[in-house]
């Protein structure tokens, strides 16, 4: 088991968390893609301003929460995390797009 420095140590110096992973599609510690293995036990260690932040179960999820079975919440669904994530996509795509335009008071 991995001691409390440990933890801490790794939650101090891990990079900020990228947008798959703040919308529950990748393991906040190992980087594991929920999509392409969707057996993987997924659990919500947390939440972002975009949704839940997930961890596999065990040594990921203790080290995202504390917890080795993370929040005591049931996680969205793999296919509505990966809805909200597209539809958040597309509106950061249009707005870019948007800003882009000559004209555009942006």
């Amino acid at each position: 088991m991995y001691s409390q420095s440990s933890i801490s140590n790794r939650r101090s110096s891990r990079p900020a968390p990228t947008e798959e992973t703040l919308f529950g599609l990748t393991c906040v510690i190992c980087g594991t893609d929920y999509r392409t293995a969707p057996t993987v036990d997924a659990l919500v260690v947390s939440h972002s301003g975009d949704g839940p932040t997930m961890a596999c179960r065990g040594v990921c999820a203790r080290m995202a929460s504390g917890s080795a079975t993370g929040l005591d919440e049931a996680p969205l669904s793999l296919a509505e995390r990966v809805r909200r994530y597209e539809a958040g996509r597309a509106r950061k795509q249009a707005g870019q797009a948007r800003d882009e335009q000559p004209g555009s008071d942006a």
